[in-house]
């Protein structure tokens, strides 16, 4: 008898460390060990801790334009996949922009490519990809340069148009137009619409008109390009 109540002593021991433990439970349900806290986390992606890969640049001026581009975030137009493209399409239109009766940095200036970042782009890409019209950029850029007339209606104005306005401006001076002219008409008006002076020539070489502050407007049909005469 002495023996049996030893085991059953020991029986009762294990069965309150059972208790205390945690272990077992009602219902023979098992009892489930507790999570650790970063069990809940989500997976981390081994990837999104690497670096981004560096853009390598090629060593010509493209590239120099391309990354420079790209450490001072300048943008361009969505036409171009890359700032040097841009650079590029300027430097051959350049060439044959004054065809449209506009004098090259006038055109550069007027024509809506120096907005946005574009000029800084083109200030430091043509001296790269095309030099020789460096001087006419620095012209556009500091907006002294001289300004070409083609055929229209324009008003009389020593400032030009501000953007977005409809009406074209001429500043007043002594203009010439040179080339094989037929049918060229031109008239001088007063601010109401008046003829102050005009002319048709009907076969010309070269034509020269003065153009007074206190015109109103000055209008050219099938001449030649209207220079300033210096």
């Amino acid at each position: 008898m002495r023996h049996m109540r030893g085991v059953g002593a020991v029986v009762a021991g294990i069965a309150a460390m059972v208790a205390l433990s945690g272990w077992g439970g009602s219902g023979g349900d098992e009892a489930k060990p507790a999570s650790s806290p970063s069990a809940s986390n989500e997976a981390v992606d081994p990837k999104s801790s690497e670096p981004e890969p560096s853009v390598e640049y090629p060593a010509t001026p493209e590239g120099d334009i391309d990354r420079l581009a790209d450490e001072k975030g300048w943008v361009v137009d969505d036409l171009y996949p890359a700032a040097s493209d841009f650079v590029a399409d300027i430097c051959e239109s350049l060439p044959v922009s004054a065809v449209d009766g506009a004098s090259r940095p006038q055109w550069l200036a007027e024509s809506g490519n120096m907005d946005g970042d574009g000029k800084a782009v083109l200030q430091a890409g043509i001296p790269k990809l095309c030099p020789k019209w460096t001087p006419v950029m620095k012209q556009a850029v500091s907006g002294k340069y001289d300004r070409w007339f083609g055929d229209g209606t324009y008003v009389v104005s020593s400032k030009p148009a501000a953007a977005g306005e409809d009406e074209e401006t001429i500043p007043p001076g002594m203009y010439q137009a040179r080339g094989n002219m037929k049918d060229c008409y031109w008239e001088r008006t007063t601010k109401s619409g008046d003829i102050i002076d005009n002319h048709l020539a009907t076969s010309a070489q070269e034509i020269t008109v003065t153009i007074r502050a206190s015109d109103g407007q000055f209008t050219s049909e099938r001449c030649a390009v209207w220079k300033p005469v210096r």
